[in-house]
């Protein structure tokens, strides 16, 4: 079993080897840059090989509408801030200081595996295999909640870009692209499943901001509640579901407020009463960002 562990990219350790680092930052980096070029291709660019036609990201988003469908002008916004932070995390793995290249590498494979899932989801998606684009979302959400819950004590520029940031896009995008992949996504008996699935959103973001004082994702939440609400507006101005989106997105955008500024303040406030075991296993987000 020991000898698993020290086999085991994805096993919790300490320290880190000179051959470790070096295949994390190797890795980290290429599999970053696969996924920003994939993802910013498949965004602007519409290729065409003479054997398949693949459609963009957005234009798939907007031909099989759905209760679901998001704003393309705030996805792409909530994407390119990722990328951007994603890219301090990688740096963080050439930095001189020793800490934070370990706390770094410490997250490196699932953080190269979400990159690999989701280059898999964004092909998938733009040549319309979308029950098995579900899939990868789905094995990706696992990933991604592993890391989470196994490394919540990572510094706060590590966590967002790693850990908060992806896995509050591919909650939202299992239903994203759940809702295109089902018969007659547009239809009534879909859009009644879809105001009834979107208050889980509510649930998720309420459920880190409670048991880990997590702004952070209920930040996240609030951004793509709010991509859906206003596609949802657009496309309906009669119909629940943007009312829905808009609703979750200002209770979970209070509740951010209400964590984020005492933390930044250096005050801690609990939502509810905790021992101190719970409060050693939450999050490093009310500590000062390094």
């Amino acid at each position: 079993m020991a000898g698993w562990q020290s086999w085991n990219p994805f096993s919790k350790r300490e320290t880190h080897s000179h051959g470790s680092i070096v295949a994390y930052k190797i890795l980290t980096l290429l599999s970053w840059l696969l996924s920003v070029v994939v993802t910013v291709y498949y965004t602007v660019d519409e290729p065409h090989d003479g054997f398949t036609i693949r459609r963009r990201i957005w234009d798939q988003n907007y031909l099989y509408p759905s209760a679901f469908t998001m704003n393309h002008i705030i996805g792409d916004i909530y994407w390119v801030v990722l990328f951007i932070l994603q890219f301090g995390y990688v740096t963080s793995l050439f930095s001189s200081n020793a800490e934070v290249v370990a706390a770094a590498a410490g997250v490196g494979s699932h953080f190269i595996l979400n990159n690999l899932f989701h280059f898999a989801f964004v092909m998938l998606f733009v040549n319309s295999h979308f029950h098995i684009a579900e899939v990868m979302l789905v094995l990706n959400f696992f990933n991604l909640s592993s890391l989470y819950f196994r490394h919540n004590t990572v510094p706060r520029f590590i966590h967002v870009p790693v850990a908060t940031g992806p896995l509050a896009w591919t909650f939202v995008a299992i239903y994203w692209n759940g809702a295109i992949m089902v018969p007659h996504p547009h239809s009534l008996v879909a859009r009644i499943f879809g105001n009834i699935f979107i208050w889980s959103l509510l649930a998720y973001g309420v459920f880190f901001i409670v048991f880990f004082n997590d702004y952070t994702m209920g930040f996240a939440l609030s951004v793509l509640s709010a991509a859906i609400g206003v596609a949802q507006f657009k496309r309906q101005v009669i119909a629940f579901q943007w009312i829905f989106a808009f609703i979750i997105m200002a209770i979970l955008f209070v509740m951010t407020v209400g964590v984020a500024v005492p933390a930044m303040t250096g005050r801690d406030v609990r939502w509810r009463r905790t021992r101190v075991t719970d409060q050693e296993r939450a999050p490093l987000l009310n500590e000062a960002a390094a």
